[in-house]
């Protein structure tokens, strides 16, 4: 697939055509693995995703008639939050121009002359859907039978994971998921990949190449964990880390997330190389991200207990080495107490809720609203291959059962915010996606409203809007995707 359009100066391209020329004997390969190591490996792909010929453009005004729903804030949890929070323009007009969002228009203001009209009435059209928390590798063991948290990591997760030291497996690993992301109406993510250098590259390079915004890093574990699988020193892991920021954190859609894998694989010294690592890298792009996992599974728990017997608890680890602020990502969080949640609200972390990994590991149930009460900022994500599915109706629809378990009710409006506007209000970049205001990139999918009769004639007896919109959730999957949009250029189409 060829890399986003950008113009390469005549330098940078002479500059990377001799890395390529180096390493690679001269020959810049668009696909396929490098005979070299994995260090020289991970600078090929990087020269590989730089040379790359640039894409035949979409239309420059591209005008997409289709039933456009969006959110300006956040609605709450009520069915019927008003338009203040949302906006639905049945037959309306999406108006991009030059990879960007020039307009959402109601079906009574025609765009005018001067747009290539693209007519999809009948279709949903929503933003992109951001998925918060999700391990790349692990598409090699999704729905594996029979085990809780800590030995599906045993059992299934690191013998997955240390197949991805050879460069060939990482990089056609990267290449499959993103395009499994994007057949899933996924436009951006923040995501694990393994311990290996190579597999954070090539996930960086592949999403560049799409245009995609991505947010990943190379995992850390120093300790219970195996040993192919584990970093060596200190020094090396923080020689990867700085390597790979240096390289790839703010270019074009790329963030780096400092991502140790969770408290009992990274030893103190390790967690406080991530703390240093964010402090160091506080002004460039906005800053680092720092994604982990936290309070997941009781066993778990119980185990950082024993690990960290000065923590007050499970988060204090993290506190202690200066992990908690408003770009930390802590995935599940079930296992919290009030002091807990205060401490994430202060810092402005989120909660990354993972619904059907929660439920196929037999973790826990997530208290949304305590943590809403706390005003602790929570997204969803689909926690694959814990979570069984990349798409996001199926982790929505798995959101409401477990907060149904808890007595409480998740609207449709709350759980797409939270995959849209939500999320990238909670990553620091409503700026660029998650709603469709002017100036922010064109990520958009489009959705068929019903897909099978049991869906049509549900559909058809829907009352109100929010009964439509939320049977469309509950009942969907990817099989009701019609197209993903990247940049306004179609990466999918069903």
């Amino acid at each position: 697939m060829p890399r986003p359009a950008d113009r390469i100066s005549a330098a940078r391209f002479f500059a990377y055509s001799l890395v390529a020329y180096r390493i690679i004997g001269g020959v810049a390969r668009a696909r396929g693995p490098t005979p070299a190591g994995a260090s020289d490996a991970a600078f090929s792909v990087a020269a590989r995703a730089s040379l790359e010929m640039p894409p035949s453009r979409p239309p420059s005004r591209l005008a997409i008639r289709a039933d456009l729903l969006d959110f300006v804030d956040d609605p709450g949890f009520a069915v019927d939050p008003g338009p203040a929070a949302v906006r639905f323009l049945p037959d309306g007009w999406l108006l991009v121009e030059e990879q960007r969002i020039a307009a959402a228009l109601p079906a009574d203001q025609d765009p005018g002359a001067g747009w290539t009209r693209l007519d999809r009435r009948g279709q949903l059209l929503l933003p992109g859907f951001i998925d918060t928390h999700v391990h790349a590798p692990q598409l090699d063991v999704i729905a594996s039978f029979g085990t809780e948290l800590l030995d599906w990591l045993r059992t299934y997760t690191f013998p997955a994971e240390q197949r991805y030291a050879d460069p060939a497996v990482a990089e056609a690993g990267a290449e499959r998921f993103l395009d499994a992301l994007l057949a899933s109406g996924v436009t951006a993510a923040a995501v694990f990949p393994t311990v290996h250098r190579i597999s954070a590259e090539t996930l960086f390079a592949s999403a560049q190449r799409r245009g995609m915004r991505l947010i990943t890093g190379k995992v850390l574990m120093d300790r219970n964990s195996p040993d192919a699988l584990r970093d060596r020193d200190v020094a090396g892991a923080e020689r990867d880390c700085v390597d790979l920021i240096e390289c790839w954190h703010g270019r074009d859609r790329l963030g780096y997330a400092v991502t140790p894998r969770f408290a009992p694989t990274s030893s103190d010294d390790q967690l406080a190389l991530c703390g240093r690592l964010l402090r160091d890298y506080a002004g460039r792009a906005g800053g680092l991200y720092l994604q982990t996992h936290l309070a997941e599974n009781r066993a778990e728990v119980d185990w950082v207990r024993s690990l960290f017997p000065q923590a007050r608890s499970y988060l204090d680890v993290y506190a202690r080495h200066d992990l908690l602020g408003p770009r930390s990502i802590f995935a599940h969080g079930i296992w919290l107490d009030p002091a807990d949640r205060a401490a994430l609200a202060e810092a402005g972390a989120q909660i990354a809720f993972c619904p059907s990994s929660n439920l196929f590991l037999g973790s826990g149930l997530f208290g949304w609203g305590e943590a809403d009460a706390a005003r602790v900022a929570v997204t969803l994500a689909s926690d694959v291959g814990g979570g069984t599915s990349l798409c996001p109706l199926r982790t929505m629809a798995d959101a409401y059962k477990a907060m149904a378990l808890r007595g409480e009710r998740l609207t449709a409006w709350k759980a797409l915010y939270s995959a849209t506007r939500g999320a990238a209000r909670a990553l620091g970049l409503e700026h660029e996606i998650g709603h469709f205001g002017a100036g922010t990139m064109a990520d958009f999918t489009l959705w068929h409203w019903a897909h099978g009769p049991v869906q049509q004639r549900r559909q058809d007896m829907a009352r109100n809007l929010h009964e439509r919109v939320f049977a469309w959730m509950l009942l969907g999957d990817e099989r009701n995707l019609v197209a993903s949009h990247v940049g306004g250029r179609q990466m999918y189409a069903s």
